[in-house]
């Protein structure tokens, strides 16, 4: 996989669906000025009988200007608003979805890998390693959420611990920690502020509906059609907005899949982890309360829309698998196949008989067999490839520092 290329790919695509983003808010705003300008008019006597071409062009340039200023500041009194609402850390967002911080000295063997998978991509990314909350749930998911690497989190599903194995979980985790650097979590808050600005227009909108019909004097059929324009007008903005939100996501998606390969040098870590997605009955589906709200942060598709193909946060499993392996057969991986949900019990069983064999350890000193040698080659391995993920991280650093001429 040509993570560079298809990393570049997600970012020129966002950047295309920004300004389209910044399209539809200047034609929301075009739309609304419009709407008030026309109101104006044919609520006094100077706008009677000249008709609605008339009425734009006996409009002044400083009323459309004021009202356009008036427009422009109610979006963003909104939208800042909503954005000091929705910025709180990730261990508000954690809370928010019931996940509980696992305790760093657990002995517990799921949680303590995941711990140290956490560590491994902390080290990669030459970032902190950020606290890791656990949700009780069958779903295979996770998530990042903060606003940088300071009061960044991690979350994962009770599902993701007893399905993945390391491989995968490092995948996974190399996708999360590409949202926390890539700023995702910053991009999206951001979208849902703006959102909210446009909606905001939509209940300005209400508000004046509402007065319209409570009032009787001569005045009040105009105020009312004023109320549902506004009404229009922010909830369409609000359904297109929505629209070009979920396709960003989508684009930062594909982005964190191939920067999980950048981290791990590994497509089918991350490969295998969606195929058992596909392949578990639950999905990456949760149930826990206000899902929905933060559902862009997930690693997999949390919760299901209307219109699930334009409302989506994340592109379809096929085509994420499909990128990372384009010769993939188009089979799924059963989380309930053997050496899959048993490897874990497995491995423990494992740990647990040579624990519980202290005098047979002792005996083995000095005189290693093929396992030993072999295990012991896999963890030089282990740690040779990690020294290259790091060197490779701090090169990409000094590079993205130079400036190209």
């Amino acid at each position: 996989m040509d993570f560079f290329g298809a990393q570049d790919r997600a970012r020129r695509r966002t950047w295309q669906l920004g300004l389209l983003f910044v399209a539809a808010v200047v034609a929301l705003v075009l739309a609304t000025n419009l709407l008030i300008a026309v109101f104006a008019a044919f609520t006094t006597t100077q706008g009677v009988g000249l008709g609605f071409t008339g009425v734009i062009a006996s409009t002044s340039v400083e009323t459309w200007l004021g009202i356009s200023a008036l427009v422009v500041f109610v979006i963003a009194a909104a939208s800042l608003y909503k954005y000091q609402v929705v910025r709180a850390g990730g261990r508000a967002v954690a809370e928010m979805l019931g996940a509980t911080q696992l305790d760093p000295a657990t002995v517990d063997f799921a949680e303590r890998r995941m711990l140290n998978v956490v560590e491994e991509m902390a080290i990669a990314a030459a970032i902190p390693v950020p606290p890791v909350y656990l949700i009780e749930e069958d779903g295979i998911n996770a998530f990042a959420a903060g606003l940088g690497t300071d009061d960044a989190i991690i979350g994962v599903t009770r599902g993701t611990l007893d399905n993945l194995d390391r491989e995968e979980l490092q995948g996974v985790i190399g996708h999360e920690f590409s949202h926390i650097l890539n700023g995702d979590t910053r991009i999206n808050l951001r979208l849902i502020a703006i959102l909210h600005g446009i909606l905001f227009l939509g209940i300005i909108g209400e508000t004046v509906l509402r007065g319209g019909r409570r009032s009787r004097g001569k005045g009040a059929g105009g105020i009312a059609l004023l109320g549902i324009g506004l009404l229009a007008i922010g909830y369409a903005g609000t359904f297109f907005g929505n629209l070009i939100k979920a396709a960003v996501s989508r684009q930062r998606e594909f982005l964190a899949d191939a920067a999980a390969v950048q981290f791990t040098r590994n497509p089918t870590g991350i490969a295998n982890a969606l195929k058992k997605i596909g392949g578990s009955g639950q999905g990456s589906q949760l149930q826990a309360a206000h899902t929905r709200e933060v559902s862009h942060l997930f690693f997999g598709q949390a919760v299901k829309f209307m219109m699930n193909g334009l409302f989506a946060t994340h592109p379809p499993l096929e085509r994420r698998i499909f990128a990372l392996e384009p010769r993939w057969d188009g089979q799924y991986i059963a989380s309930d196949a053997p050496g899959v949900s048993t490897r874990l019990g497995e491995e423990m069983l494992s740990l647990a008989s040579s624990a519980s064999a202290p005098d047979a350890v002792v005996a083995q000193v000095g005189a290693p067999d093929t396992g030993h040698l072999a295990s012991a080659q896999a963890r030089i391995d282990g740690l040779t490839r990690r020294c290259s993920m790091r060197r490779g991280t701090e090169v990409m650093r000094s590079l993205s520092h130079t400036p190209c001429f």
